[in-house]
């Protein structure tokens, strides 16, 4: 690609007033898995912000490497965590996205374009998708993946391996999706599930747990049958307008539903659906139903922690003798903030053992899509993370994220470690079924 004179352009142009937050004191660099990996400054939080200010400020135009650094991050937001001056650094590099997105159609870098193309006509369509994944399904249910995982990888190109790698063992059945979910006669409260979009394609069994769960705390359980992708690809990727088209259908979706809470069980979309609010912020007409929609949403984690005391449920636990590690997935622990629940949820599963790994809130590389257009840095993190994972001689691996489940088994396929990646909900819905 030569050089473009692109330049920041429409309503989401990143504000001067986040960046100027910025105090520059490399306290984020720590954190930071690209800058980790790399040891160079213009890969790190401080040194993008340094060319997003560059650009809106006029003093540098964009070009094909600026985009390269902007592509390399992960968007995992730990650096937020690590700010003492609380740069919202996510929603500028969304912002940054948005407005190279907003130039004309020519201007726009080309594999930004393909992968707009692809989330706007693949994710948002059940069917499309569903097809989309239909060989996936066959290969991995064939012996074409033992197969190839025995013999055909090695004659590959490391690239072709690492993709084929992040292919799940796709359950045969795909998640029965239903207006009522769940109404025991006992409920207290009524619920709403965000189906998302891969969950019931891939893993099914994690809206069954979540399910169960809510079901044994008394809980009726409902699924907007309106409902749709909650936008967060589209958000990462620079797509606001469809974000924001996403967001008004999700409202009305659930305003329709008289519901206690809004609970989701994949942190990457809860981290968005709790800042409907801020995407809709200067829409007048939904700028309030958004405010109330993102208070209700919870997630399944944050939302089970408390309530787990209930007499009836702790005596509805059964021991499991098992030492498990816990992922932090990203937007669950730097974007929502929630790291004690699903910890304090582990920790009251009988015979459980939780050993922490040294890092457990550092990206394991997944990042949306980021494992398949960021292929190498991904895998680079991957293994570091590995490395971390091993050291804790687990058997279960948690986490709360289906992209952090597809990266961290594919982790363990290929470290060849004996372990088997879980859902927090899916451990806590193993100890209700055993007993």
């Amino acid at each position: 690609m030569s050089f473009m004179p692109i330049k920041f352009v429409g309503t989401d142009i990143p504000s001067a007033e986040d960046l100027r937050n910025c105090i520059h004191c490399g306290f984020c660099l720590p954190s930071c898995p690209t800058y980790i990996s790399t040891g160079h400054e213009l890969e790190s939080p401080r040194g993008r912000l340094h060319l997003i200010d560059a650009v809106r400020s006029g003093r540098i135009d964009i070009n094909d490497r600026l985009l390269g650094h902007l592509d390399l991050c992960l968007q995992c937001r730990a650096c937020e965590t690590a700010c003492p001056s609380g740069v919202p650094y996510g929603r500028i590099m969304e912002d940054a996205r948005a407005s190279i997105m907003s130039n004309p159609r020519s201007l726009q870098p080309k594999q930004w374009r393909l992968r707009t193309f692809l989330l706007r006509n693949v994710i948002v369509r059940p069917i499309i998708l569903r097809l989309a994944i239909l060989p996936l399904r066959i290969y991995s249910k064939t012996r074409l993946q033992s197969l190839f995982r025995k013999h055909i990888y090695k004659w590959l190109p490391k690239r072709i391996v690492n993709f084929e790698a992040l292919i799940p063992e796709i359950n045969s059945k795909r998640f029965h999706q239903r207006e009522i979910l769940s109404s025991p006669d006992n409920a207290s409260m009524r619920v709403a599930l965000i189906m998302g979009c891969v969950q019931g394609e891939i893993f099914p069994q994690t809206h069954e747990a979540t399910i169960n769960v809510l079901e044994k705390l008394g809980c009726e359980v409902i699924a907007p049958p309106s409902q749709v992708c909650c936008g967060a690809l589209h958000l990462h990727a620079g797509d606001m307008q469809k974000s924001r088209e996403l967001a008004r259908k999700n409202i009305r979706a659930f305003e329709e539903h008289q519901v206690d809470a809004i609970i989701v069980n994949a942190a990457g979309c809860g981290s968005t659906l709790k800042e409907y609010d801020h995407l809709l912020r200067e829409d007048i007409k939904w700028s309030e139903r958004a405010q109330v929609f993102s208070d209700k949403v919870e997630d399944i984690l944050e939302f089970v922690a408390p309530r787990m005391q209930e007499e009836n449920f702790q005596n509805s636990l059964s021991k499991i003798d098992i030492n498990v590690t816990l992922q932090d997935s990203c937007h669950l622990a730097h974007a929502q903030g929630i790291r004690k629940a699903p910890r304090d949820i582990l920790n009251q599963i009988p015979g459980i053992n939780l050993h922490e790994m040294s890092n457990p809130d550092r990206c394991c590389g997944s990042a949306g899509i980021y494992s398949l257009v960021q292929s190498e840095m991904s895998n680079n993190i991957l293994d570091t993370k590995m490395e971390d994972i091993l050291t804790t001689e687990s058997s279960i691996i948690c986490t709360a994220n289906p992209g952090c489940t597809l990266q961290l088994q594919s982790g363990v396929r290929k470290s060849g470690f004996d372990a088997e990646v879980l859902h927090v909900i899916e451990l806590l819905n193993r100890s209700l079924v055993q007993k």
